[in-house]
């Protein structure tokens, strides 16, 4: 499940070394499913060559306004509108400050610029990928570019920061090949969760038993972080609480790291009031060593076993499910359980027993790790099954589901 497949994206490339990227990127929609027809400007071929992206997309490279070939079916000599009525959108990576100035003022001298102004305003995108010296970035002429071109439509992409190809250090690279792949496919997500403000809480949670050794479980985050990326492709604005794991951040979310259930509690409670969603998704410890040693626990060689007592972490759902907030409908709870056997049964006595609308169980030893997942969803109406699936499609569907018990935002 894929936000690109079956799209027909024009990649445009003006003059710079960040062409380069352009190349994994325009593999990296072909492989989504997208189809790709690339134009290239007279600059952009100073850097790389059209027969590299002939390669890479699979058909023949534009270059020229009087390109007399047939574009998009059509035998008319005009490129610039074929192709831009055939295009899902279109997208300038990199995008130079020369060539952002000319769109600016509306000027159409070379096939990508031609292109860009005769796009139907209402139905093609326009996402532009800046690339340039640090200085050029910083400079107000470009600053005022980029805040009259969103103005006026168009999606200005952020910048990376590091180091630059004049050798100097700052911000004005042109973003990763991921990175502009995600924020692409965004554009083809329906919305349903725009004006929302979701929290996600993912992974373990470890509980200490000395300064070297903890209690934890073999929770990924892989499941909530395919959450927090889906709510966030969606249109919300998204909170991630996320235990010990060693996944990325997913990109426009924000995170904040945690260990303990105690620390997962407080972090939960200082952004629960904030938000509209909470999705419960961390495997959350339910005991924790009454008392943690300040020093590792040695051996003594005798052959007896330390004695651990234990007592029960708070329960993170259950408390935010509680409050006034979840009662009264301004915030609405979903849980996870992962169960070893017996799922529905253990998993509607727990939607009962937390008091959240909608639970989602799952088999922990089939799915801790994995990539894949099935789930299996409970409300008052009764269940449904979703998978085995990729753990980002599952998320997709799950939004879905919870968008569509959401109550309307107020006008």
């Amino acid at each position: 499940m894929s936000y690109l497949a079956g799209k027909h994206i024009v990649l445009g490339l003006s003059g710079g070394i960040a062409c380069y990227k352009a190349a994994e990127l325009c593999r990296a929609l072909v492989k989504e499913g997208a189809s790709v027809q690339v134009v290239m400007t007279e600059a952009a071929e100073h850097f790389i060559t059209a027969v590299t992206l002939q390669a890479l997309s699979g058909r023949p490279v534009f270059t020229s306004q009087w390109d007399s070939r047939t574009s998009a079916g059509v035998d008319n000599n005009m490129a610039h509108i074929n192709l831009s009525r055939e295009a899902d959108a279109i997208v300038v990576a990199p995008a130079s400050a020369d060539f952002m100035a000319k769109l600016l003022h509306g000027r159409a001298d070379d096939l990508l610029s031609l292109m860009c102004l005769a796009r139907p305003l209402d139905t093609v995108p326009l996402i532009l990928a800046p690339a340039m010296n640090r200085e050029m970035w910083s400079h107000p002429a470009t600053q005022r570019n980029v805040t009259q071109l969103a103005a006026d439509g168009a999606m200005v992409l952020d910048v990376g920061a590091g180091e630059q190809a004049c050798g100097e250090t700052g911000d004005g690279r042109m973003l990763e090949a991921d990175q502009l792949l995600y924020d692409i496919g965004r554009c083809f997500a329906p919305k349903r969760l725009a004006g929302r403000r979701v929290l996600v809480t993912a992974g373990p949670t470890y509980e200490a038993i000395d300064p070297v050794r903890g209690l934890t479980n073999r929770s990924s985050g892989k499941m909530g972080f395919a959450i927090a990326q889906a709510a966030h492709e969606e249109g919300a604005e998204v909170c991630l609480v996320a235990g010990p794991v060693a996944l990325p951040t997913p990109r426009g979310v924000r995170r904040t790291d945690v260990r303990s259930a105690q620390e997962m509690q407080a972090a939960v409670q200082s952004h629960a009031d904030d938000a509209s969603i909470f999705v419960a998704a961390a495997a959350v410890a339910d005991w924790r060593p009454a008392h943690s040693a300040e020093e590792k626990i040695k051996k003594d060689g005798s052959g007896e076993v330390p004695a651990l007592s234990f007592v029960e972490n708070p329960d993170i759902l259950a408390g935010v499910a509680a409050s006034e907030r979840a009662r009264s409908g301004a915030l609405y709870c979903v849980g996870f359980a992962a169960e070893s056997h017996n799922l529905l049964e253990h998993a509607q006595a727990k939607r009962l027993r937390k008091g959240v609308p909608l639970l989602v169980g799952n088999i922990g030893p089939a799915t801790f790790g994995q990539d894949d997942n099935a789930l299996l969803l409970i409300d008052d109406s009764g269940s449904k099954e979703f998978g085995p699936a990729s753990k980002l499609s599952l998320a997709r569907q799950l939004i879905g589901e919870i968008a569509k018990r959401l109550p309307s935002l107020p006008a």
